[in-house]
């Protein structure tokens, strides 16, 4: 008898939800020592549910001598001969910030219309709970030989991934590589991510003064760190907002249509607001750099003395554009700052971190198996080929790692999906066709023997 997956997943998904909810009951904060334990406890209860699945080897492995971030490698063979499909996701999480921010308990999912709300209750445990979904599917009767990737680390960086990739490269080995971490085009059109912008972020500083000293007395002849700061962050930009950072790299973009009205309801953005920048929303936002100012360090409003300050700091987050490479735009950035700022201020720049860009050329017979799959899932809907302005800087890892592999980078968010955010949801509607498009794909890359060739 012929399995009927769509039915299959349903009969499923009570048990899948489940689990996924007690994934998210377990506090897996990796930016917070404190709840370390927790990201221990996380990667335990994911071995545990791979060891449900009759998987052939579990084991929870770290990149560092003193127990660091913990990830989980499983293994379960399917039939002799048939492709190797490697499934990551990973199980930490942001931090939840103010729970006054939250209209419900953010480690306690709670369902209230159509979406079930909790930290990580879509980045990304949702990513996991849809792989093991898929593979219940099947059961001990896999079309593809499957291999669990589970990492620990993602919410801070992914630092030790390439030593973990190093370590277990064999064990990761795969003709197909899926990863759960990004998102869809919109609620009832699926996508495959195709590019995404890497990602510098500096620490700039300017100082015009040893010490303080009087406004009154020294102003209008020495310029306070404020200002330069200021002059120089403007110089980033020109008036209608593009960036002005020589060396950088730009590319096309799709074409898709990203309505107004929709880009405003998504962004949060102002009634009156204008956009920054020239060019398709698409490519402004996905296939061209991007700079914004994510922090400062001056005197607060309240209280400041009637002084010429000495010295400020500003964080850049450079956003750089597939097709570029983090040491260029890095070299390109700290060579603007050196060549704007003014009055002779002393300029210091410190690299906080870098993440590379990614362009996946996705073409070939796991593209198309996926396609098929998505299309299947969304009743007919072909999937987008989609940017993402964000960073996910381990992509480039894998596709370093494992050359010959196809990489699939697919997700359960969605436009209002809230990741890293206050009220953080899942689409449950949708994450069913997550979980059937991957059972379906699971199917397509057993039947497919071009991809082992």
């Amino acid at each position: 008898m012929t399995l009927d997956i769509r039915a299959t997943v349903q009969q499923l998904l009570p048990g899948i939800r489940r689990d996924l909810e007690d994934l998210v009951r377990i506090e897996s904060v990796s930016a917070d020592p404190a709840r370390a334990a927790e990201v221990q406890r996380s990667a335990e209860a994911v071995a545990a549910l791979l060891r449900a699945e009759d998987f052939d080897s579990v084991e929870i492995v770290s990149a560092r001598e003193d127990g660091g971030a913990p990830a989980v490698i499983g293994h379960k063979a399917g039939p002799a001969g048939a492709p190797t499909v490697l499934l990551y996701a990973h199980h930490d999480v942001q931090p939840e910030n103010d729970h006054a921010e939250w209209d419900s308990a953010p480690f306690e999912p709670t369902e209230r219309g159509d979406r079930l709300y909790a930290r990580g209750a879509a980045d990304d445990k949702a990513g996991i709970a849809a792989h093991l979904g898929a593979l219940r599917v099947f059961g001990d009767d896999l079309p593809v030989s499957v291999t669990m990737f589970i990492e620990g680390e993602e919410e801070v960086g992914s630092d030790t991934l390439p030593e973990l990739l190093r370590r277990h490269r064999d064990r990761l080995a795969a003709d197909v590589i899926v990863i759960a971490d990004s998102g869809n085009w919109d609620i009832g059109v699926p996508a495959l991510t195709t590019s995404l912008r890497g990602l510098v972020r500096a620490d700039i500083e300017v100082r015009t003064l040893t010490h303080a000293v009087h406004s009154g007395m020294w102003g209008g002849l020495v310029p306070d760190a404020l200002i330069t700061l200021s002059r120089l962050i403007a110089s980033f930009h020109d008036d209608a907002g593009n960036l002005l950072i020589e060396g950088l790299h730009s590319g096309p973009a799709a074409d898709v249509d990203y309505p107004e009205e929709r880009l405003r309801a998504e962004s949060g953005a102002n009634p009156g607001m204008e956009w920054m920048g020239s060019g398709s929303a698409v490519e402004r936002l996905w296939t061209k750099p991007a700079l914004a100012i994510t922090g400062l360090d001056a005197p607060q409003v309240e209280g400041a003395s009637n002084t010429l300050v000495p010295a400020a700091r500003a964080k850049v987050s450079l956003r750089i554009a597939p097709g570029d490479t983090a040491a260029n735009a890095v070299e390109c950035l700290r060579r603007h700052c050196e060549q704007h700022v003014p009055w002779g201020a002393e300029l210091t720049f410190t690299v906080v971190d870098t993440g590379e860009a990614t362009a996946i050329d996705a073409t070939g017979p796991a593209y198309d198996a996926a396609r098929e799959a998505f299309t299947e899932a969304w009743d007919g809907t072909a999937p987008v080929d989609m940017g993402v302005g964000g960073s996910i800087p381990f992509i480039a890892e894998f596709l370093e790692t494992f050359p010959d592999a196809s990489v699939l980078v697919t997700g359960v968010e969605d436009p209002d999906t809230r990741a890293h955010g206050a009220n953080e949801g899942l689409h449950l509607a949708e994450f069913e066709r997550v979980v059937l498009a991957e059972a379906l794909l699971l199917r397509n890359l057993g039947s497919q023997d071009a991809i082992t060739e």
